[in-house]
């Protein structure tokens, strides 16, 4: 089982900054992507930013020159840090982690896991 849990998020003014933490744990072998999506009332959810094992990263054409995504590769956490914020970029964020999962006595396997997430509020 892997668990992922989101925190950082809060009420903030537009033009502000937060930064988001994404902690992975449980019985991971390996961590090879982990991804920022949000979703916004009434919206689908939609990637903001993933960020590969090797360091390969991607970004929503709105997400580009505001936020960055990194990651603590020992302890398979992953941040956003969220810069210039505005009122749109309200909605709860999710973390996804992919990798690779096993127990004593068990075939590894690919797990892709999501956390709560964490509500971003941006007032005008």
């Amino acid at each position: 089982q892997v668990q992922v849990m989101e925190s950082g998020g809060g009420l903030v003014q537009a033009g502000g900054s937060l930064r988001l933490s994404c902690a992975a744990s449980g019985s991971i072998i390996e961590v090879t992507d982990m991804a920022w999506y949000r979703q916004a009332p009434g919206k689908q959810r939609e990637l903001v930013a993933s960020l590969t094992k090797s360091g390969s990263t991607t970004y929503a054409a709105f997400a580009k020159g505001r936020f960055a995504i990194s990651k603590d590769n020992y302890q398979n956490v992953a941040y956003l840090q969220m810069d210039t914020l505005k009122p749109e970029d309200t909605a709860v964020y999710y973390c996804n982690v992919q990798g690779i999962s096993g127990t004593a006595g068990r075939w590894p396997e690919n797990f892709g896991s999501w956390g709560q997430g964490t509500q971003v509020t941006v007032s005008s």
